[in-house]
């Protein structure tokens, strides 16, 4: 028996729609500041998918795109946003440039409006089990798992990948489920020892179907984060999809499973620091 798709574009639009409804109620709609710089493909379209996004849910955003910036000049515009009352939200489009010192920009970002989830004090808060804004992609992930009664309590998770936006986090979380988490990377010795361990199997590596059927626990739910583009321009996951669906019991597609979940949590932060900065929380 195959296993059942766990949907993440029907739970974004769900997300979106009860987005919407929420600002139609505020006086003033929240504006999200989108800032990218350079001209790498995939930022542009990702910043696309979240521009169609906030016009879906009709969120106001100050679209910001530098096709070359210092440092200094960078972080002076983070510190003008900071202090712009009519911005909410602020989200650095990821990769910067090499020249760009990222944890630096990161932390500059008022926490308040850190809708990424990124900065210092987000992931703080993360690390101590009282998360306010959690970043976009792990959040997703657990309204997925909720959207599908998929408790973690009792079970064991593993992590393919370390980073600070997806691995990292998400580690964290899963952990404040009561999941026994381990934590794999590039510097593993046999991975598929630990992903066959696995009930809840998270993978975040970026390499096209990295994740092999007989590296998977019969019953398994996988969750695949990754988003690869293959030399006939299809766009595959970092699990083998069609394989790895024959032995697992619940597994995201690659597209529309992660990532509009992670458009949509981007918003829903957005939404959140709204309500934080004005006392409606």
């Amino acid at each position: 028996m195959e296993a059942k798709i766990l949907d993440g574009k029907a739970l974004a639009l769900k997300i979106l729609g009860d987005l919407k409804k929420e600002i139609a109620s505020f006086k003033k709609k929240p504006t999200l500041a989108l800032v990218l710089v350079g001209n790498n493909p995939s930022s542009k379209i990702y910043i696309k998918q979240k521009i169609l996004a906030c016009k879906k849910i009709s969120l106001n955003y100050k679209f910001l795109h530098f096709e070359n910036i210092s440092q200094n000049d960078l972080e002076k515009k983070i510190l003008e946003l900071n202090q712009d009352e009519n911005i909410d939200g602020i989200m650095v489009q990821l990769p910067l440039p090499d020249n760009l010192d990222t944890f630096q920009i990161q932390q500059l970002i008022d926490p308040q409006k850190d809708v990424d989830g990124f900065g210092p004090t987000n992931l703080a808060y993360v690390f101590l089990g009282k998360p306010k804004i959690i970043p976009a992609t792990p959040k997703g992930i657990l309204e997925l798992l909720d959207y599908y009664n998929l408790n973690l309590e009792g079970k064991l998770a593993t992590v393919v990948g370390r980073s600070n936006i997806v691995g990292k986090p998400l580690s964290l979380l899963l952990l404040q489920r009561n999941a026994t988490v381990i934590c794999t990377h590039s510097k593993t010795k046999d991975l598929a020892r630990f992903t066959k361990l696995a009930d809840f199997l998270f993978v975040a590596v970026g390499k096209p179907k990295f994740i092999t059927q007989d590296m998977v626990k019969p019953g398994a739910v996988v969750v695949d984060v990754g988003i690869n583009k293959t030399s006939e321009g299809k766009i595959v996951g970092d699990v083998d999809f069609e394989n790895v669906k024959k032995v697992a019991s619940f597994i995201t597609p690659v597209p529309g499973g992660v990532g509009p979940l992670t458009v949509a949590s981007l918003l829903s932060n957005t939404i959140y620091a709204y309500k934080l900065r004005n006392g409606l929380y």
